[in-house]
């Protein structure tokens, strides 16, 4: 018996998938549990395993094709030999051609077979001003009015249809002609994953008032503190101490004195969120991601470090689930381990804020009235001005500033 493969359920709002890969052929033998294919969604990849044991009979779908939730992805024919594609897998047979119907009158004109639109100049006073306040053309108003005049119901429907229609995406310019040195380049599909995140960041440069304010912080402290006790953390914990887990508290407690970082913009009113969900960008095979550390409040330098250090894994293994990925009040970005000594992060909406953390680096710097070297690292704070201060952005940034040189004061939570 032939048992189809489908696509499950892949999170909230999320209704369709690529194929990335097939791992499997028709005629492969399979094992429960065992992996047939995978599907990337717009925010992760996950694999699709078989339900029973037995033989791939066909492939519903090839590699690239987008998919719907609960589609048919392959079948398979359980505990048996190979055996042919069902009939709903396989490509449907052309139908029989149909005799050509005999010639019809030219048809009249488009704009005899339906009226042009509404006529405005004959309709009332009120109806002429509700459309020129919106900008609603005749043309886009199906009028139930005696010879061709709209009522203002007739308005309100053209508003409505024309506010429900989807924006045509916009599509990146292409060359009229043929490009010098195509022989010399290659183009390869932008994944889904790709193409969300291009989109992402977009919006968030179309719709946020997206600002950025710098500070350095002296990483003395910190590097000391770390270099003394990371053999004895370790030991303890079973995990690595490293910087993430510091900045990860002085953020919290920047965000608790300045609840507006830590909230957003919905229509016209602003959540402030009582709760504390730290995404912490990691850069995977399949492009940047941000998974989420919930409740990092309530997690001690060990749980911040061993959930980082998960979540690192899962996003590098391409394990991360759609409920890593969702939600979020705050991000963490460090361009550091790359080498990035300064950049501008961009916001990860709805988020009003995100910290940019930078490469650690020698400069002088006075201490104490002499010119010292001192380990400094340049934080950046990207925000949504329409609902952070300035004056709540600096004051964000010199807290995070603070607790990171004197770190005894993220112990003692002042």
């Amino acid at each position: 018996m032939a048992v189809e493969i489908k696509v499950p359920a892949l999170g909230e709002s999320v209704t369709e998938a690529t194929v990335a890969k097939w791992l499997v052929k028709a005629g492969d033998t399979v094992a429960v549990d065992q992996p047939l294919c995978e599907l990337e969604t717009d925010k992760v990849t996950v694999e699709v395993n078989a339900s029973v044991a037995g033989t791939i009979a066909g492939l519903a779908v090839e590699e690239g094709a987008s998919v719907q939730v609960g589609g048919v992805l392959c079948h398979i024919e359980a505990g048996g030999a190979a055996a042919a594609a069902p009939k709903a897998a396989a490509p449907a047979a052309p139908a029989a051609p149909k005799p050509a119907p005999a010639p019809a009158a030219a048809p009249a004109p488009a704009a005899a077979a339906a009226p042009a639109g509404a006529n405005l100049a004959a309709s009332g006073p009120a109806t002429r001003k509700l459309a020129e306040e919106k900008g609603v053309p005749a043309t886009a108003i199906q009028p139930t009015g005696k010879d061709g005049r709209a009522t203002k119901e007739d308005v309100l429907a053209a508003i409505s249809s024309i506010s429900a229609a989807p924006a045509p995406a916009a599509k990146p310019a292409v060359p009229a002609g043929p490009r010098a040195k195509a022989d010399r380049e290659e183009r390869v599909k932008m994944t889904r994953l790709r193409r969300t995140i291009a989109n992402r960041l977009k919006e968030a440069q179309n719709t946020a008032a997206m600002l950025t304010t710098f500070n350095e912080v002296d990483m003395t402290a910190v590097m000391a503190l770390r270099e003394r006790l990371k053999d004895d953390f370790e030991k303890k914990h079973g995990a690595r101490l490293g910087f993430m887990s510091f900045f990860v508290k002085a953020c919290i407690a920047g965000l608790k004195e300045l609840p507006a970082v830590n909230a957003e913009i919905e229509g016209e009113e602003i959540v402030y969120k009582n709760y504390y969900d730290i995404g912490v960008a990691v850069g995977s095979p399949q492009g940047l991601v941000v998974p989420v550390l919930r409740d990092a409040d309530a997690l001690d330098f060990a749980g911040i470090e061993k959930g980082i250090g998960d979540l690192g894994r899962k996003a590098r293994d391409g394990k991360l689930s759609i409920a890593d990925l969702t939600g979020g009040t705050f991000t963490i970005s460090n361009g550091g381990v790359y080498g990035s000594l300064m950049s501008t992060p961009i916001l990860n909406p709805p988020q009003s804020g995100i910290l940019g953390m930078h490469k650690i680096q020698q400069r002088p710097m006075v201490v104490g009235g002499e010119i010292k070297a001192r380990p400094m690292m340049y934080l950046a704070l990207s925000y949504d001005h329409r609902i952070i201060d300035g004056r709540e952005a600096v004051l964000f940034l010199v807290k995070v500033k603070e607790c990171i040189e004197d770190p005894e004061r993220l112990l003692l939570g002042v």
